[in-house]
């Protein structure tokens, strides 16, 4: 027990001495351990890849946010996924003339789940203009196709300790409600040039 109480003061120590960039950078490394998904999101190639520890597991093709309304970089926590979103158009002068639409409506840009990387108004999301895909299209979210977001959707929950399957999905479809899921832990996320 003394040696534990020994070892955890000198690692303390040694923590101290260190920069807050590499204590930053060893933080973000330690939530990709094996085992755990993390993502990083390419803005210049238009990618989302999904990672876990040093493996790549899947990379998906991502509509980014324009020159104008930019998808925002940085390090972020993924904690809530929406399944069959209603859309409200943001308080955004963009979307001022725009009008709800609710969960499985065909004008809801909003399609099969949404996840939030920064709350409230930044999410990957399936859309229903697949065509955008690779391109810089969006207000600011990250648009994939709609069967490869709810993929990544299962996938996190999955990582998350919470198991589900598409039979799960197509019931709330079917049923036209929505379905709000919160991880059991965060999925890191980085957001990159």
């Amino acid at each position: 027990m003394k040696h534990r109480r020994n070892l955890r003061n000198l690692l303390l120590v040694v923590l101290s001495t260190l920069p807050i960039a590499l204590l930053t950078s060893l933080a973000w490394r330690g939530h990709t351990e094996a085992g755990e998904i993390s993502l990083v999101a390419n803005i210049g190639e238009r990618t989302l890849t999904v990672q876990r520890g040093d493996e790549i597991v899947k990379v998906y093709d991502v509509a980014v946010g324009t020159g104008r309304h930019p998808t925002p970089t940085g390090s972020y926590s993924i904690r809530k996924i929406v399944w069959n979103p209603a859309w409200i158009p943001p308080d955004r002068a963009w979307a001022r003339d725009k009008v709800p639409q609710g969960p499985g409506d065909p004008e809801n840009p909003m399609k099969v789940v949404k996840i939030f990387f920064r709350e409230p108004d930044f999410f990957i999301h399936g859309t229903g203009a697949t065509g955008s895909l690779g391109t810089a299209a969006s207000h600011g979210c990250l648009r994939m196709d709609p069967d490869e977001a709810g993929d990544l959707a299962l996938m996190l929950m999955e990582d998350t300790g919470i198991s589900r399957d598409w039979d799960w999905v197509k019931n709330i479809l079917h049923m036209g409600e929505s379905r709000t899921v919160s991880l059991r832990q965060a999925v890191p996320m980085r957001v990159i040039e």
